[in-house]
């Protein structure tokens, strides 16, 4: 955890391009003009693995809306494409159009599993679990930055929940949070990107802990002081 501009994205970035793992977002952190620089800071990291794995995804939450449009594209292709067959196979009999469809309706079928029939159709927050529920497996990497960014407090629960439920099947989470909901995770090992150097920090050490509290437990007095 750290302030804006403390760094952390930028290493959780760099530890996604090292360890080669698939981007849910508009294009794969390979090719993504944005993250060069990312790129490059990953040819200079050398990551240990207890257990090597190609399991899991990369997560930034401002990248979201391009991952939903990038599924919506895959799915008008795959849906155009059972469309051509059906043209294609017109005088062919059931058994070969559905041959050449086979295929296709397995993606589309597999799609609607993970995501749901029409994902834009709920609300960004849940579309966000709903992509955690269908994409968390045992055994995966999970690099998520700032996950909290389009849920509410009790959706944020929601994902709690989910990290302990995978936690519990070997998953791994590395988390770039300001969330006290997902800092609480039992036994998290939690870093401070606001001291130099980068240092681990208890739970109940943390600023952004105490200052929540603190608000939280008098919201009037704060008001007061910023009216000052």
């Amino acid at each position: 955890m750290g302030e804006n501009g403390s760094g952390k994205s930028t290493l959780l970035e760099g530890l996604a391009a090292a360890a080669g793992l698939p981007t849910v977002g508009a294009a794969e952190i390979g090719r993504d003009g944005t993250l060069a620089a990312q790129r490059r800071l990953a040819a200079r990291l050398q990551l240990t693995w207890t257990k090597r794995t190609h399991r899991g995804f990369f997560l930034r939450a401002e990248d979201f809306f391009g991952f939903q449009r990038r599924l919506a594209a895959e799915r008008r292709e795959l849906e155009e494409r059972l469309a051509e067959i059906d043209v294609a196979y017109t005088d062919r009999s059931t058994y070969a159009k559905g041959l050449a469809a086979g295929p296709v309706r397995a993606s589309l079928g597999d799609m609607e599993r993970r995501y749901g029939r029409d994902p834009d159709a709920r609300s960004h927050g849940q579309a966000f679990l709903n992509l955690f529920q269908g994409r968390f497996v045992p055994e995966g990497l999970y690099l998520l930055d700032e996950p909290e960014a389009p849920l509410s407090p009790q959706n944020q629960l929601g994902l709690l929940a989910l990290l302990l439920e995978w936690a519990g099947r070997d998953a791994q989470f590395i988390i770039a949070t300001h969330s006290p909901m997902l800092l609480a995770f039992p036994d998290a090992a939690i870093y401070s990107f606001d001291r130099v150097p980068i240092s681990a920090v208890r739970y109940e050490d943390l600023e952004h802990v105490a200052l929540t509290r603190a608000f939280l437990n008098d919201p009037a007095a704060f008001l007061r002081r910023l009216r000052v």
